[in-house]
């Protein structure tokens, strides 16, 4: 769910034009460590209670971090956790559109509300 979230439509583009390391998607599948993404790259997997991405750009190096808890048999809460730094003048100028505008909780906000969907779906 996460890979179909950060991979689609113009998210190499995108990749690219920052500057990421990991600008396609690549190694094993479903997603473990050694795995990329557009932007990220796979830092930690504990199927299925944590994934760890992390990624780095010409303005910021940053992760994002989902955690899985269970709650009760039938239900489990989902977590996502960021973390960046922006270093520089370009990077603090990154920062204020980014966090400023805070375009980084709609794009986490629509990871979550996409794995929530999903879940409602195959119930």
């Amino acid at each position: 769910m996460v890979e179909a979230t950060v991979s689609s439509g113009t998210a190499p583009r995108f990749a690219r034009l920052l500057g990421c390391e990991d600008v396609e998607p690549s190694g094993p599948r479903p997603l473990a460590e050694g795995s990329a993404l557009p932007g990220f790259h796979v830092a930690a997997a504990d199927a299925p209670t944590e994934l760890a991405l992390a990624g780095s750009h010409r303005f910021s190096n940053y992760a994002l971090i989902f955690r899985l808890d269970e709650i009760s048999p039938q239900r489990s809460r989902l977590r996502a956790e960021t973390r960046a730094e922006f270093p520089g003048l370009k990077g603090a100028v990154y920062r204020t559109l980014v966090i400023g505008t805070r375009l980084h909780v709609l794009a986490t906000r629509r990871i979550i509300v996409a794995a929530r969907r999903r879940v409602e779906v195959e119930r």
